[in-house]
């Protein structure tokens, strides 16, 4: 299983253990499925960068891929409808190798008008659908603009906000487990 993202799976200003793939390492282990979470995680990739280094990341045995892209196209103004084909293009060729995809939402500040922030959004949910994959609305969901589980810079997670962005992925990501090992 490949986790395909940014700073926030990488887990920038966490240990590696506190990262949350690592943490859905852990739920994996302790559920007894058999799979190995590779953390492809890049601080500062867009949605394009990851794309950029797909193939690469799908290198042996991947059952399941969680795309976790976007947020620093949102921060840099990208065009969502850029952000849209890099994310679909991302899905169709793991789908192509017979991955499965969790694909996870993010949201964007209103800093760049509500218009900008309602398209941004709306790439997830259309996409999900369109290509009909597992769909987490929004990563940092019960996270976001919450001091208490942001480090300083109000973005990254703290350990705590690593661990419940954890438990939100592993609603999705625990009945695609039980599918990949039948």
């Amino acid at each position: 299983m490949v986790a395909l993202g940014d700073s926030l799976t990488a887990g920038l200003g966490l240990s590696p253990g506190q990262a949350y793939p690592a943490i859905l390492q852990h739920k994996i282990d302790a559920a007894g499925y058999r799979f190995e979470v590779v953390n492809a995680g890049v601080s500062g990739d867009t949605t394009a960068g990851g794309l950029s280094r797909l193939d690469w990341s799908l290198d042996g045995e991947v059952r399941i891929l969680i795309v976790a892209l976007g947020g620093n196209d949102g921060l840099r103004g990208l065009p969502p409808d850029e952000m849209k084909w890099n994310l679909g293009t991302i899905v169709w060729r793991a789908k192509a190798r017979g991955i499965a995809v969790l694909l996870a939402g993010m949201e964007t500040p209103t800093n760049m008008g509500r218009d900008y922030q309602r398209r941004f959004h709306d790439v997830f949910p259309s996409l999900a659908r369109e290509q009909r994959v597992a769909f987490l609305p929004f990563l940092l969901e019960g996270v976001a603009a919450r001091a208490d589980l942001n480090q300083a810079d109000g973005i990254h997670p703290t350990p705590e906000g690593a661990r419940i962005v954890a438990e939100h992925l592993w609603t999705v990501l625990e009945p695609m487990l039980r599918t990949a090992t039948r």
